[in-house]
């Protein structure tokens, strides 16, 4: 199946290119033969008053031909410019089938002498005839120069924006790789400082303050003592010439007369030497 596939391509081709090239002639010749009449009926008058016949008949020609002195090569250089067209295949196959179905038309209406008419009429037709092939090649290739240099265009800004991605492309890598090397740095330089500071542990913030309270108290402790010695040391003295004149006063009662009248030792005069001394110190 694939083997017949492969055979009839190439003749699938050429019955296609034909059928278009057909069909290109046609609709060349109906566009034409529309703008003739056209054209025609507006300058009929105009054409009549020339006076000289050759010039008259010449314009009648060429009005008659427009669609295979105009129209066909117009339309040839844009079928050219969308597809690969050989130029004289073209051309000339075009206009011979726009040039057969204008004498199959008149050869219904008038039989074999609608065919050829003669003279001067029947030369110039052949001549505009001629000259339309050779239009419709020449607009064959110029389409397809415009096709290929459309094409070096485009390869060319595809080419462009090819290497714009290429070095968009290129800096994207380098800066990358730039950003992947300062995180390396970072990386190698906060490494040794992590490293000696994981062996020590983390300082706890309680241990100033222990530290601190226990030096406080320690400073407290041998100035409380001091202060109490002190105390103790001035309120010795008093307390023993307290008891020094209890025993005074004892003693002078116990040698007095029964019948003297005793004479009771005030407290208050007995301790007002302490109470002075205690409040000096």
């Amino acid at each position: 199946m694939s083997s017949k596939t492969s055979v009839l391509e190439p003749l699938r081709v050429r019955v296609r290119r034909f059928q278009f090239i057909m069909g290109l002639g046609f609709i060349a010749l109906v566009v034409g033969s529309i703008l003739s009449v056209a054209l025609t009926l507006r300058l009929s008058v105009r054409i009549q008053a020339v006076p000289v016949g050759v010039l008259r008949l010449t314009l009648a020609v060429l009005l008659e031909n427009l669609w295979v002195l105009g129209v066909l090569p117009l339309m040839c250089y844009g079928a050219a410019r969308v597809m690969e067209l050989r130029p004289w295949t073209t051309g000339g196959g075009a206009a011979v089938a726009g040039s057969l179905f204008v004498h199959a038309l008149g050869f219904v209406q008038n039989g074999v002498n609608g065919l050829w008419l003669g003279g001067l009429g029947s030369f110039l037709s052949l001549a505009a005839f001629a000259g339309g092939v050779v239009l419709s090649a020449r607009a064959v290739a110029m389409g397809r120069a415009a096709a290929a240099a459309q094409t070096v265009k485009s390869q060319a800004k595809a080419q462009e924006r090819k290497s714009e991605y290429d070095e968009f492309l290129l800096a994207a890598e380098q800066g990358a790789a730039r950003l992947e090397q300062r995180e390396a740095q970072a990386s190698s330089a906060t490494a040794p400082v992590t490293a000696e500071a994981g062996p020590q542990g983390p300082v706890t913030p309680e241990a100033p303050q222990a530290a601190d309270v226990a030096e406080m108290d320690s400073e407290q402790a041998p100035a409380s003592a001091a202060q109490a010695s002190d105390a103790v040391a001035e309120l010795a003295p008093a307390e023993a010439t307290q008891s020094e004149a209890l025993k005074t006063a004892a003693t002078s009662e116990a040698a007095a007369p029964l019948d003297a009248p005793s004479s009771p030792v005030e407290p208050a005069s007995v301790a007002a030497p302490a109470e002075r001394k205690t409040s000096g110190a």
